[in-house]
């Protein structure tokens, strides 16, 4: 069976793994997909790992087509995803107004479940916020540093803590059992990232992998989107 290769942040995951039915009935393609911290992915892609898609964020996605290694033409937006809080499942939920409340809820937690720190989306900004709080040092040993958010969110469904919490993008809570959104987070420490696709320029299957854009941004997959985590329409 033939496969379209695609290179995406996990954010990506879950929409792609719901379209993959009528993707696969429209074109006979199977999806081989390979998920991680964007700017892992966008290493692999300028090592010239094989891909036909690439759904990583928008301000990436600009600079690989800048590089001359995404199609700038077939570059278009899926939605935006929100950064946020995340429990156990049965855990209580935490309420987070304002900074304070953040920084208060971060202090609680004897373990604090984040993607990785320098290459994804997510860990990026939590150590950012850490920062712009004042508590990097104080829950340095607290942190739980996982490659993605995807397994960050499986390890603290997995966490034996008392008050374990997480923080990653909402794409990745809501598609992992046994953890729950616990809302996001509040202004001046929120991210809401514009994600989007592009034809790499190396593409074995440059129109299947169009096919799978529309499909994507379509009107009709709305609800799609929504449910995976995205905010908004592609353009």
């Amino acid at each position: 069976m033939t496969s379209l290769t695609i290179l995406g942040g996990g954010a990506a995951h879950g929409l792609v793994a719901s379209l993959a039915p009528r993707f696969k009935a429209e074109t006979g393609f199977e999806i081989s997909g390979d998920y991680g911290a964007v700017g892992a992915m966008a290493d692999k892609l300028r090592q010239g790992q094989p891909t036909d898609l690439v759904i990583l964020t928008a301000a990436l996605l600009a600079k690989l087509a800048g590089e001359e290694l995404i199609v700038p033409a077939s570059i278009r937006d899926v939605g935006l995803v929100e950064t946020a809080l995340a429990v156990r499942a049965g855990d209580p939920k935490v309420s987070v107004r304002d900074a304070a409340d953040l920084r208060a809820v971060l202090l609680a937690a004897d373990a604090i479940y984040v993607p990785d720190t320098k290459a994804s989306t997510a860990g990026l900004h939590v150590a950012s916020v850490l920062q712009q709080l004042g508590i990097a040092d104080e829950v340095a040993t607290r942190l739980r540093v996982a490659p993605n958010g995807a397994t960050a969110m499986r390890q603290l469904a997995q966490s034996d803590a008392k008050r374990p919490i997480g923080c990653t993008q909402v794409t990745e809570i809501i598609a992992v059992e046994g953890v729950e959104l616990s809302g996001a987070l509040p202004r001046g420490s929120d991210l809401a990232t514009m994600y989007a696709a592009g034809v790499s320029v190396r593409a074995a299957n440059p129109n299947p992998a169009r096919l799978l854009i529309d499909l994507m941004t379509s009107a009709d997959s709305e609800a799609l989107r929504s449910q995976a985590g995205f905010l908004g329409v592609g353009r």
